[in-house]
């Protein structure tokens, strides 16, 4: 992305026909700035194809067309504010790893790569356009995981209270899945943006009673980032939802769709769309014994070079090289005096990427180069095992209950605050 401001011409279309009258043909021009990047028509008109065939496979009745452009265009300048602040921290997707992610993608719906890049090419999408967008979605998961749920604090008076409250977590949790519309408030809204804010939730509450289908009302009013894919939340056990929403999910029914709820992000509304009871989460933990390499980012060593260490250190693991004494040599952590040796871990114990990609390992295999927001790893697991929880372990467990509870309302309060600070400039309405 560039700096600049640009406008993209898009090609003039011909008719084919016999000679006929001349026609106008609409040119690319820019429907928004955020700070001092342009968002072009093209752009927004591609996303809204994509969403449309999105809302289409999922049997959702779509929303104006002109609503969703609307809701669109604010979905993609806080997109852009995301990976403008991304880019500026430093941060970035190398192609090896996208194509990494690409082929897990390709490989969950039991295809090759070359036959998902097919398929999608089929469907209208284009490759470089579709390769794109993963990019954009691990960056702004990244960014979210160091710059959200990296800061969260949780005391140990409140894991107390936890497991007074709740019990020991995870024991015959329920697993709720709901579907939520946020209306978001500026940080310093005015009385009459509160008013007019409250209004358009009481909107979104009045189309849901009158039977209006919960995903579309979602992709016409919905700010949160799923809002544009129907509102649905991945189902998760009832102690890790937002605090807001547990409580008012409680009163609800399967199906029942809660009153306008108001937190410090805005207004929210929320409908329970599957509840069961969960597995004894505290029997049978998975445990995987693992060894890392590590080298960190920082001013010295930027993040290509590390990554090209770890290249170079992984072709010579793979033609017989002693993983413990690489690691003693070239681990930049406290581990590597130990072979990287980093003993018997739970799940949630490491960052996400690095359990991600250690789970998809078989014994003894060594990862690719991983990104973590510590820097680059190898990853080995050398043994894998199930144990009942201890207490030092229910307290951890509850701890990531509590981590999980706050992530989302962290990261909305962080969203607002990113967007409050951007430069915006509407140009929509132009002709």
């Amino acid at each position: 992305m560039t700096r600049h401001l640009l406008v993209l011409l898009a090609p003039l279309l011909v008719a084919a026909a016999a000679p006929a009258a001349p026609r106008s043909v609409e040119l690319d021009r820019i429907v928004a700035v955020v700070n001092s990047e342009a968002i072009t028509l093209f752009e927004l008109r591609s996303r809204l194809t994509m969403v449309e065939r999105q809302l289409r496979g999922q049997n959702v009745q779509l929303p104006p067309r002109d609503v969703m452009e609307k809701q669109l265009l604010e979905r993609l300048i806080v997109d852009r504010a995301q990976m403008q602040f991304a880019r500026d921290a430093g941060m970035d997707v190398p192609d090896d790893e996208l194509d990494a992610a690409l082929r897990r993608i390709a490989e969950s719906n039991r295809l090759s790569l070359p036959e998902f890049k097919e398929a999608l090419e089929r469907d209208g999408l284009a490759w470089r356009k579709f390769r794109e967008e993963i990019r954009q979605e691990i960056t702004i998961s990244r960014l979210r995981e160091r710059e959200v749920e990296n800061r969260i604090v949780i005391s140990e008076g409140e894991i107390d209270n936890y497991l007074e409250t709740a019990g020991q977590p995870g024991q015959n949790a329920e697993i709720v899945q709901l579907a939520h519309i946020v209306v978001r408030v500026p940080e310093q809204a005015s009385a009459r943006q509160l008013a007019e804010l409250r209004a358009r939730a009481e909107q979104a509450w009045t189309q849901l009673q009158k039977g209006e289908d919960f995903a579309r009302v979602a992709a016409s009013f919905s700010d949160a980032p799923d809002g544009l894919s129907g509102g649905v939340m991945e189902p998760r056990p009832a102690d890790r939802l937002p605090t807001l929403y547990v409580e008012a999910a409680r009163k609800l029914k399967l199906g029942e769709t809660s009153d306008i709820l108001k937190s410090s992000a805005g207004f929210h509304i929320i409908r329970v769309v599957d509840r069961r009871g969960g597995a004894l989460r505290t029997q049978a933990l998975k445990q995987t014994h693992a060894r890392h390499i590590l080298v960190k980012v920082n001013e010295v060593i930027p993040d290509a070079e590390a990554r090209r260490r770890l290249v170079v250190l992984k072709e010579r693991l793979d033609n017989g090289a002693d993983f413990a004494e690489l690691a003693r040599q070239h681990s930049s952590d406290l581990s590597g005096a130990k072979g990287g040796d980093l003993g018997w871990l739970y799940q949630g114990d490491t960052v996400p990427d690095f359990e991600k990609a250690m789970d998809a390992l078989k014994l003894n295999e060594i990862s690719p180069p991983v990104r973590s927001p510590f820097g680059w790893h190898l990853i080995q697991v050398l043994e894998r095992r199930t144990e009942d929880a201890s207490k030092d372990r229910q307290r951890q467990m509850a701890r990531q209950a509590l981590r999980e509870r706050k992530a989302d309302e962290a990261y909305q309060d962080w969203l607002r605050q990113l967007r409050d600070r951007a430069y915006v400039e509407y140009r929509l309405e132009e002709k």
